[in-house]
């Protein structure tokens, strides 16, 4: 299996490392900046024998040696900086993953685009327009990440195993991302038995606001470690045909009441990558926060149309 990254900034180079780490094919890096992803692969690769991996790993600024990948992630663009939301990163970053997405057509047109650059649902739907791929093989990180940040609030709450810890957010990739209590559960207890709904709707706020938290604490960058694993259990289901259900990014044509959007909903991931789109029941409150927030993401794609006169 051939598993481009482009991007070798902290969240691809993570990616790089956590790929041949869980021995899931050889990797690709690329980046602009000579000599950055030359040298992160290579260090990279000098862990190998300690960490005991065989996979091959290359660094490179040429999009040519992503030829033939059989899974493109893409981390390519501008992090958030204090006081950016990821609708400010839109113009620059959509033009960093135009350039991508034209190069993974033209080099790699048989493979899957997962996609972690920011807005996440917007760079979704770019990536998915400019590559011309079927739907099915574009799939944004999303809900998987934010998904994530929730199981870990709900851990340090509760002081209970995180493995235990199930949890389901839909909606865009930022502020208006729907966590469901009703669908978060600990040993199959759903959340809403455990916790109090004051405790939950501040779980519920941490992790909305879990990416700027962050990016507050670090004041020069943003989240990489979470968002690299995250990405990573993705490209693994796709590798191992494993058909995980998880809450990502996907293309609606009408469920949950969605059309022609990237949002957040469950998923199963295989090796074809979005394999199904479930449907869930949702409550009137829940639809309604969940079409708040495709209708940030479609405000977004819109910006980006008349940007581009697409």
């Amino acid at each position: 299996m051939k598993i481009s990254v482009i991007g070798g900034g902290n969240v691809g180079a993570t990616c790089a490392l956590m790929i041949v780490q869980q021995k899931l094919g050889d990797v690709v890096l690329v980046d602009i900046v000579e000599g950055m992803p030359q040298g992160k692969a290579l260090d990279v690769a000098e862990a190998a024998p300690v960490n005991r991996y065989e996979s091959h790993i290359l660094g490179t600024n040429k999009y040519e040696d992503i030829a033939g990948a059989d899974i493109v992630v893409v981390t390519a663009g501008l992090p958030r900086k204090p006081g950016m939301t990821r609708m400010d990163l839109l113009q620059k970053n959509a033009e960093i993953v135009t350039h991508a997405a034209e190069h993974i057509k033209k080099l790699a047109p048989k493979s899957i685009i997962v996609m972690i650059t920011n807005p996440l649902d917007v760079m979704t739907y770019v990536a998915w327009k400019v590559s011309g791929f079927p739907k099915q093989r574009v799939v944004g990180m999303a809900g998987v990440l934010d998904s994530t940040r929730y199981r870990h609030f709900i851990s340090l709450e509760m002081k209970i195993a995180m493995e235990d810890i199930h949890a389901m957010v839909l909606g865009g990739h930022g502020d208006t991302m729907v966590p469901l209590p009703r669908y978060s559960t600990v040993s199959g207890i759903p959340l809403t038995q455990l916790l109090s709904t004051e405790t939950i709707a501040r779980l519920v706020d941490r992790t909305r606001k879990g990416g700027t938290e962050i990016v507050n604490l670090l004041k020069t960058g943003s989240a990489y470690y979470a968002p690299a694993a995250s990405a990573v259990q993705m490209v693994e289901a796709i590798v191992r045909d494993s058909r995980r259900l998880l809450p990502a990014s996907a293309y609606l044509e009408g469920e949950f009441g969605l059309k022609e959007v990237f949002a957040g909903v469950p998923v199963i991931i295989g090796k074809n990558g979005v394999e199904k789109i479930v449907e869930i029941e949702l409550t009137v409150d829940e639809k309604e926060a969940l079409r708040k927030s495709a209708a940030d993401v479609s405000e977004g794609i819109a910006d980006w149309k008349k940007i581009t006169g697409n």
